[in-house]
Order: structure tokens, then C-alpha cells, then sequence
């Protein structure tokens, strides 16, 4: 969308008190609301780009960057990026109020999809002192993005020994995995081989390393030898990732694989290797676990459940 030059802007901003602080931050919004009535998108548009450039207030920022998203035009982004990067910082203000209006510039700027926002995101997300919730989003916006020019910092970042934040380093993980490119691989598997039966903190990271692995569609003998390791994990949901990449792959015992999870010690891990046995043998596994005393009634109730839905399924379509 191309700017109105004819737009006196400051005298727009004037007269919805923006950038002023003369009025509450709610008259404030409601001006802005109100230009709707007299400006097409396109103006619209140019306006709040520049509101983004002069306002102080977190709550009427966040309304303006709210307003922007919805165009997700190229146009915004240098005043979205001014703002993650808090190049406007207002004086004798608390930092503090400014974390979550920043978390949202990173998300709208993901929305673009524009390769040239990468490197203030890794700026960010690479600044240890920054606020941890700012290095989350900038994460999440790198996954989202899918620069692959991200994927080698994304990497140092997860390898790094001296980062403190094991949130960090799952959100690292999950944009790789998101990316999809291979170079990933290596270091996902090293980091899963190296946290192996390790419980407490690490549980996460190695979820979503998992699932990361899972994205980037991998096989391989190595693979599968750490992804078969985590079926034994000390944590459930480790677990049951594992079930899901295995259900997921090539890998010809799959079945053989999954099937002990049947009798683990957590229901969610039971229930998930069923779907996951379903899914690989169909009605099969469903009379087994049914028929056999080998199975606690938790998984039988689930197999009934699953029989119920099959047979509602199968007289859908056949109507």
C-alpha cells in the first residue's frame, strides 16, 4: 500500500491526542477507532505506521500494532522493528510496561514472512540480558518466518552450554524444527543423546527436540536409536512424542516398538500408543486389548470408547 503524502499526520495525531499524553489511554483509542469513519485502508494504514512512530503509551500501542496486523503490509514493518528493538524509549518510564507491547511487535512482525526482519530477531533473541519473554517471541517469530540464514544461530543457541534459560533453548528447538532444514539433525540427536534419562528441567527440551526432529521428516539407523530410547524416557511426555515420530516414520517394527507402551505405568502414555497402534494396524489392536487380561481396564475402556466411534464412523459413511 502506497503512504498519502497528503496526510497532514501530525495534525491527525494532534487531534486523537496521540503521542500527547493529555488524555487517558482509553479516549486515546477510541479517537484512533473513530478515523475509520473518515480515511480509507490505505490511509488508515500510513496513519497508524506513524502513530507506531510517536506513541509512548503500552495500551495504545498495542491497540495500534493490533490495528496494523490486520493489513500485514510491508509498510509497518521498520516501525514494528523501532519498537522490539525499543529504539523509542520514552524517558523515566518502567521498562517493564513495555515487555508485552515488544512480544507483540515480534508476533506481527512473523506475520509478514519477510526475510529482512531476521537479524533484529537474532539480535534479540542472542542478547542474554534481554527480557526472556521478548526471547521467546523472537523464537517463535524465526520459526515462523522459516529464513533458513536463521538455522546456524538457532543451533549455536540450543549447543550453547552458557545459556541459563532451558525455555530458551526449547523455543531455539522448535524453530529449527519449524525451518526444516537439515543441518539441524545433528545437533537436535546430540542434545537428545546427551539429556537421555534425564528428568527435572530438561524434560521439555527434549519434547520439543523431538518434535522438532519429527518436523524435519528424518530417517536414519542414529534417529531412531535415540527416538527408540526415549520410549523408556522418565518423562511421559517425552513418551509420547517418541510413540508419535515412531507412528510417524518408515520404520518397518513400528508396531513392535509401540506395543509395550500399552502396559506403561501413565494413561496418557497407554492411551496415546493405542491411537498410535490404531493408526499403524487399525481395528485389530482394538479387540486384542479387549480380549486379553494382559491390559489394565483403563486401556480397555479407551479401546471401547475407540470401537464406538470406529463403528459411528463406518455407519456415516456408509449412509
Amino acid at each position: 500500500m502506497d503512504t498519502n503524502n497528503e496526510l497532514d499526520f501530525k495534525t491527525i495525531a494532534s487531534q486523537c491526542s496521540v503521542g500527547s499524553n493529555n488524555n487517558p489511554p482509553d479516549v486515546v483509542i477510541n479517537n484512533i477507532a473513530n478515523l475509520s469513519e473518515y480515511h480509507t485502508n490505505d490511509e488508515l494504514l500510513a496513519i497508524y505506521n506513524y502513530f507506531l512512530t510517536i506513541e509512548k503509551s503500552p495500551k495504545v500501542l498495542t491497540y495500534l500494532i493490533q490495528c496494523q496486523d490486520k493489513y500485514r503490509d510491508d509498510s509497518s514493518i521498520q516501525a514494528l522493528i523501532d519498537i522490539l528493538l525499543f529504539k523509542q524509549r520514552p524517558d523515566d518510564i518502567d521498562i517493564d510496561d513495555y515487555i508485552n507491547v515488544r512480544v507483540l511487535a515480534a508476533k506481527a512482525i512473523a506475520n509478514h514472512k519477510n526475510y529482512s526482519v531476521v537479524a533484529p530477531l537474532l539480535y534479540c533473541l542472542n542478547n542474554k540480558d534481554e527480557h526472556y519473554k521478548i526471547r521467546l517471541a523472537c523464537a517463535d517469530a524465526l520459526g515462523k518466518i522459516g529464513d533458513k540464514y536463521a538455522v546456524t544461530p538457532l543451533i549455536d543457541l540450543v549447543q550453547d552450554d552458557n545459556e541459563k534459560s532451558v525455555y530458551i533453548k526449547e523455543s531455539a528447538a522448535s524453530a529449527l524444527g519449524a525451518i526444516g532444514d537439515v543441518r539441524a539433525v545433528e545437533p537436535l540427536i546430540s542434545i537428545l543423546e546427551s539429556k537421555q534419562g534425564v528428568f527435572d528441567k530438561f524434560s521439555f527440551l527434549k519434547e520439543r527436540v523431538i518434535e522438532a526432529l519429527g518436523k524435519l521428516n528424518v530417517g536414519g539407523d542414529r534417529v531412531l536409536k535415540v527416538v527408540k530410547k526415549s520410549l523408556m524416557d522418565s518423562s511421559p511426555m517425552v513418551r509420547i512424542n517418541a510413540i508419535e515420530y515412531i507412528m510417524n516414520s518408515e520404520c518397518e517394527n513400528a508396531y513392535e516398538l509401540i506395543k509395550p507402551s500399552l502396559k506403561d505405568e501413565d494413561d496418557e502414555v497407554k492411551k496415546n500408543a493405542l491411537i498410535a497402534l490404531y493408526n499403524i494396524v487399525g481395528r485389530d489392536i482394538l479387540d486384542e486389548v479387549l480380549e486379553s487380561d494382559e491390559y489394565a481396564a483403563y486401556i480397555k475402556e479407551e479401546a471401547e470408547f475407540m470401537i464406538e466411534e470406529y463403528e459411528t464412523d463406518d455407519e456415516d459413511d456408509n449412509e
